[in-house]
């Protein structure tokens, strides 16, 4: 019984752990690109179906963890970019885009690879200077608004210490209370709890195209879709790459009328699914991710609720529930950017122009941040000198008189042949 009821119950926490945690982030992207409340829930609402579905299709097709949810930098993308010429139509169109590019890149492999190709210096850094604007929420609002952040930052930072898992969570919990006393009496009377599917019809425009779709596409893959499959690679899974982003390339695409910005591949709660922590048995861990499906489904009914919420709440204090959610990533982020001297340049100028926000010819920071990092790294990067040849490099070469003798062989053992490494998902994994 108890092996039969442990993926269930860990298929549970990974759902609410995965809405709870980042919901507000979704809820203020889109509202920045242009979306009403009511948009904003059918988007909600809308991204929780159709990663339920994509999870539960996956796990149960290929028999392996494969957990799904939201874009959760891309949302943090969102508010970096604020509301396209055009308005929300434009931003649904840039939605639809960006799963066209998903779908494309499981279509065609040597599309994913390219995108696994940006180096990761750079692609830290973009996404660092994404996530920066949130990240700094907390710290204003603590400030502005003392009395009700201080609690849900306390909160947080005891759960962090003791129950980290539940840190984002716990410290909603605190910010809801916070809204319920400080809110107007008639605050939530006028709200729509129940969700509904409100449809745009798409627009599109060059500038948008560049500056939302292709940047949201970027941040999707790099940030979540492979981190992604680099988590179940590292427990022991193949995932099929190309068959999940084929999947979760189409969910994108049904979402988005609806107001979905992006589906992927779990990158934040996968280990929740894929660990030992889900089923002692690796071979029955797809029941978790299956669980955790449905039940991010079953919490889409609740995004009216959600959204009525943030609505009422001061605009910071939700933005610093966010940045509290986001941490880990700019942790990530930046230690990603950062580690190798040789890019270091490069990752901070990527860093600094994504994070200043700037809007040229309606494209925003996160595009010029990529352009200006990777020119940085064409101009400047320098191949290592040539090592000198030493006693030790002749001999491998089989250089005569410093005592070889095996005819011309190496006399340094062959190589042994490893298996694909987790950090190259997208080759070990195959399509």
């Amino acid at each position: 019984m108890t092996g039969r009821v442990q993926p269930l119950l860990a298929g549970a926490v990974t759902a609410l752990v995965g809405f709870a945690s980042s919901f507000t982030v979704v809820l203020a992207g889109l509202r920045a690109v242009g979306a009403s409340d009511a948009q904003a829930a059918s988007g909600l609402l809308a991204l929780c179906v159709a990663c339920g579905l994509a999870a539960a299709w996956l796990g149960w097709r290929h028999r392996i963890p494969m957990s799904v949810a939201w874009s959760t930098p891309g949302a943090a993308l969102l508010v970096a970019t604020g509301p396209p010429p055009g308005g929300w139509p434009v931003a649904v169109g840039a939605f639809l885009v960006s799963g066209v590019l998903i779908v494309a890149a499981g279509l065609f492999p040597p599309l994913s690879r390219a995108v696994a190709a940006i180096p990761k210096p750079v692609a830290g850094a973009m996404l660092a200077g994404v996530l920066l604007p949130l990240c700094t929420a907390p710290v204003r609002a603590l400030v502005e608004l003392p009395l009700v952040a201080g609690p849900v930052v306390v909160g947080w930072l005891l759960l962090h210490r003791f129950a980290r898992r539940w840190a984002v969570p716990g410290a909603l919990v605190v910010a809801v209370v916070a809204i319920a006393l400080t809110a107007p009496p008639a605050g939530l009377s006028g709200a729509a709890l129940t969700p509904s599917v409100t449809l745009t019809a798409p627009a599109w425009n060059a500038s948008a195209l560049v500056g939302l779709a292709l940047p949201l596409f970027l941040v999707t893959m790099a940030a979540q879709n492979v981190p992604g499959m680099a988590v179940l690679v590292g427990y022991g899974y193949r995932p099929p790459f190309g068959a999940a982003l084929r999947v979760t390339g189409l969910a994108s695409l049904l979402a988005a009328p609806a107001g979905g910005h992006a589906v992927n591949l779990a990158a934040i709660t996968a280990a929740l699914a894929a660990g030992p922590d889900a089923h002692p048995d690796p071979e029955r861990r797809w029941v978790a991710s299956v669980t955790a499906g449905l039940g991010l489904a079953l919490l889409g009914l609740g995004a009216g609720v959600a959204t009525a919420l943030v609505a009422v709440a001061p605009p910071i204090l939700i933005e610093a529930v966010a940045g509290l959610a986001l941490l880990g990533a700019l942790a990530a982020a930046l230690a990603s950017a950062v580690t190798d001297p040789t890019t270091r340049e490069a990752a901070v100028v990527t860093f600094v122009v994504t994070a200043s926000g700037v809007t040229l010819i309606g494209v925003g920071g996160a595009f010029w941040g990529l352009v200006a990092g990777c020119l940085m790294l064409l101009l400047f990067h320098r191949r290592p000198p040539a090592a000198p040849d030493t006693p030790t490099s002749l001999i491998r070469r089989g250089s005569p008189g410093l005592g070889h003798s095996s005819g011309g062989r190496s006399a340094t053992p062959t190589a042994r042949r490893t298996r694909p490494s987790a950090t190259d998902p997208i080759r070990s994994a195959g399509t």
